[in-house]
């Protein structure tokens, strides 16, 4: 039979590379198109990255390791005590060794059985704690990205990269990384073993590791478009699902239900298909892998049975019967780590995809940081100054145009205009929400760019229109987990609000369930606990934007009320549209086009029969004939 020598010399030694090129094609850098993400950060990048959060934990990835070798011991050994055992059983040998062989391989299977479960336990646990950290450093820097920053990018986006994106990364710390390293130390470990065997038997088997590359190779082709298009129609899906959801009302209010439908339907449709198209690639890959894997099983059986039989040599070596069985589970474990390494290839990119996503969003960064300087302010007096200020959204489009004025401390001051005029962005810039590109902006004759943030911050109390109510109780969103504020102080701020009128009417109190957004509570009821929220965390600095717009008439009475006793506790910044309830403000400006045009109380403008006296007057005379 030495006429096969040649055959199986080449096959192999074509196979060997084909096995070397499988198992670095899972760890060297894959190029930019792979996986259909746009890549820009190398692989070594991302791993040495990812790295900084496994290292506080490498004593757990190195016991992980150390109990993944009794396995991988197992999967060496057992095939070897097998055949030992059917030679035992067939010669008829003494029963003492035969109990012997085979309690030694029950306890190796125990063993191995235990540490496969311990070594799982160890890296979930490190996995998720890897996860968390990682979550909780990219929620914390989404928090400190500027408006700006966070207005350009899609609230969807964010959530993917904190939830799924991290996730994709977890599977990697968990399962992928160690299980290539088994893997890869199982190939080797078997294939010593079978060539110590019989070099023969084991020269027949690498000439079918060429197959298997040709089929990996084709798989990774189609998986890749498959995985693209189950992505970009789940992406789909979702971003349809969560726009016409919360657009629900509107599509009832016009009766577009069955339109709707339609188009989910269409939607449905085309990831169903993208879904089944990924199965049937998977498919086929397994089954082809599988084939591969008997057609070695038969050539064995064939090759091994033949010179078994006519007790002759195979290629020079006597095959003995417990070497055909111990190959034929070798076999088995040449050809499974070989198939889940490369169905491994995909889920690894991945992570490393999402990886790069979520590197991507660290490495933006925010607009607005401390000066080195800054100082932190225990109280302030409330005094606010612009300063010849000029701003712009986008680079040339002046919002502000030299804007100037002063605030007193403990003074209320409203700022009326037309939409566009930069009521808004007045109050923005005095947070330090945006930075200005001209001027100053002085709190207490300070600088705001000489104050951190958050201290600055601190000593301001927003009150929007669109009030923002979370999910909970009543009770934690006016407090906003402060611990240090009692029952007793949350009411009276309630009393001091007028939100205690309905407050008492409620079945639980402060511990109402708020529903998503507050959806349970009327628009007035929303602002009147927004205005609690305010008063219970002190501001020296309340600031009010449109704050009175789309309540109700008695709900506004209560606002007018709440409002003029807000104005005892500290400065007042408002914006109105509606110029009843700014007529007791010591200044009122009038902003156009990013310029003050007219400032003053409500008295003063009146008589400079001005811009304010024509939009006093127009307002006027169209209540008068809502009125009649």
């Amino acid at each position: 039979m030495n006429e096969y020598l040649p055959i199986l010399i080449i096959g192999a030694i074509i196979g060997s590379f084909s096995l070397f090129f499988i198992v670095a094609f899972a760890l060297v850098k894959n190029k930019k198109e792979d996986m259909g993400f746009d890549r820009n950060m190398p692989d070594g990048e991302i791993l040495r990255r990812l790295m900084v959060y496994a290292r506080p934990y490498w004593k757990s990835f190195a016991l992980a390791l150390f109990i993944m070798l009794v396995s991988v011991v197992y999967d060496i050994a057992s095939p070897l005590i097998i055949g030992r055992i059917e030679e035992l059983v067939k010669e008829r040998f003494e029963l003492s060794y035969l109990f012997s062989l085979v309690a030694v391989y029950a306890g190796l299977l125990l063993v191995a059985m235990v540490s496969t479960y311990a070594q799982a336990m160890i890296l979930q646990k490190t996995g998720q704690k890897i996860l968390s950290a990682l979550r909780e450093d990219l929620f914390v820097h989404i928090q400190s990205l500027s408006h700006d920053q966070l207005n350009g990018i899609p609230v969807g986006k964010l959530v993917t990269r904190v939830c799924n994106d991290t996730n994709a990364i977890s599977m990697m710390f968990t399962n992928i990384l160690v299980t290539l390293v088994k893997n890869i130390m199982v190939i080797l470990g078997v294939l010593a073993a079978m060539f110590a065997l019989n070099y023969a038997l084991t020269l027949m088997v690498l000439c079918f590791v060429p197959f298997v590359v040709l089929f990996t190779v084709i798989f990774r082709l189609f998986s890749r478009k498959v995985h693209r298009k189950v992505k970009d129609g789940t992406t789909d899906i979702n971003t349809y699902l969560s726009e016409n959801l919360s657009g629900i009302k509107i599509t009832q209010i016009f009766n577009r239900e069955d339109r709707k439908m339609g188009e989910f339907l269409e939607k449905s449709y085309k990831l169903q298909k993208a879904k089944q198209n990924q199965i049937f690639v998977f498919g086929i890959f397994r089954p082809m892998v599988y084939m591969l894997y008997v057609s070695s099983i038969l050539c064995l059986l064939y090759l091994g049975g033949r010179g078994y039989i006519k007790d002759a040599s195979f290629l020079g070596q006597t095959i003995e019967s417990w070497v055909i069985v111990s190959f034929y589970m070798y076999v088995n474990k040449f050809f499974n780590p070989i198939q889940t390494l490369a169905e491994q290839f995909n889920t690894l990119q991945s992570a490393f995809a999402s990886a790069e996503k979520i590197f991507t969003v660290f490495d933006m960064e925010p607009q607005l940081r401390d000066e080195p300087d800054a100082i932190e302010l225990e109280t302030i007096r409330g005094e606010i100054e612009f300063k010849d200020v000029w701003f712009a959204y986008k680079e040339g489009e002046w919002v502000l145009k030299g804007v100037s004025f002063h605030v007193d401390p403990r003074q209320t001051v409203a700022f009326v205009g037309a939409t566009g005029s930069g009521k808004t962005t007045i109050l923005s810039l005095i947070c330090r929400n945006y930075d200005i590109q001209k001027g100053q902006i002085l709190i207490d004759g300070i600088d705001i760019r000489k104050i951190k943030i958050s201290s600055l911050r601190r000593h301001f109390g927003q009150m929007l229109q669109d009030v923002f109510l979370f999910s909970g109780t009543i009770r934690s969103n006016i407090l906003l987990r402060m611990e240090d504020v009692d029952d007793e102080s949350v009411l009276e701020a309630c009393r001091y609000v007028n939100a205690d009128k309905f407050i008492d009417r409620l079945e639980k109190g402060l511990d109402e369930p708020v529903r998503e957004r507050g959806n349970n509570f009327s628009a007035g009821q929303r602002q009147l606990l927004s205005f609690a929220r305010t008063i219970v965390h002190r501001p020296s600095v309340m600031i009010l934007d449109e704050a009175t717009a789309n309540i109700d008439t008695e709900t506004e009475l209560l606002i007018q009320d709440s409002l003029e006793k807000m104005r005892n506790i500290g400065t007042m910044l408002i914006v109105a549209h509606r110029l009843s309830t700014i007529q007791h403000a010591d200044n009122i400006i009038l902003l156009s086009h990013g310029e003050i045009i007219e400032q003053g109380s409500h008295q003063e403008l009146l008589r400079l029969k001005g811009r304010y006296h024509q939009l006093y007057t127009l307002q006027y005379n169209k209540m008068q004939l809502e009125q009649s």
